[in-house]
């Protein structure tokens, strides 16, 4: 069975989930803003750059989940979903989702923002699978910890070949968007790469390799003198 993955932050949303979560927090008081604004950012900075060390990003941004009751953080999930997420859906996302689903192909979401901020936006979609960093829980609350291998570069491919052998799925007819010279390793493990909106280092290869370039918009008009 063909299956079609989909990276979650600057592909199929116009913005980054995990940044924006962290964001959120801030204008809902859940979090010191000076010390979180910028420990947010410099994060958000180093993963564009490929230098995030993701051991030392999970332990921040898990962090409040431990500390804020779970009634609360449900209750502003739905409000980070209905007001942030939403707005950031690119219009196209939908049609194409769906053109899959009329193939029967298998649809999954497969990203490094973990699995509690991610699932509401995986049911958004209407996407039925969510490979994603786990947001470890025991007893019914979270540790602040990653369960398992983090969704992220090589984890992402160590995560989705797992997922695909519990589901009886094939790489031989696969495809993944992303716009992220992070997600290397999964694109390079797929029969179909698309990059999305790609950053430079991605646009760079992506040329260079004769991937499938899909852009939101159409690049502006040269103007001439």
């Amino acid at each position: 069975m063909a299956v079609a993955l989909f990276d979650l932050d600057n592909t199929l949303l116009a913005g980054d989930s995990d940044y924006a979560w962290g964001q959120f927090l801030i204008t809902v008081g859940a979090v010191d803003r000076a010390r979180y604004e910028h420990a947010n950012g410099r994060f958000y900075d180093a993963y564009k750059a490929g230098t995030l060390d993701i051991g030392e990003f999970l332990a921040f941004a898990l962090e409040p989940l431990r500390r804020i009751p779970q009634s609360q953080l449900l209750a502003w999930r739905a409000r980070f979903v209905e007001e942030c997420v939403r707005p950031m859906i690119k219009p196209w996302a939908a049609p194409l989702l769906e053109s899959y689903r009329a193939q029967g192909v298998t649809l999954a979401l497969v990203t490094a923002t973990n699995d509690f901020v991610t699932a509401p936006i995986a049911e958004l979609f209407g996407i039925p699978h969510l490979v994603a960093t786990v947001a470890e829980r025991r007893n019914g609350h979270f540790t602040g910890r990653c369960g398992g291998v983090p969704c992220f570069r090589e984890g992402k491919v160590t995560r989705v070949r797992s997922w695909m052998a519990d589901h009886g799925l094939a790489w031989a007819d696969s495809v993944f968007y992303s716009d992220s010279h992070n997600d290397l390793p999964l694109l390079e493990a797929v029969s179909r790469a698309v990059a999305v909106d790609p950053d430079p280092t991605l646009l760079a290869i992506a040329e260079q390799r004769g991937w499938e370039i899909l852009r939101s918009e159409p690049p502006p008009q040269a103007l001439f003198a």
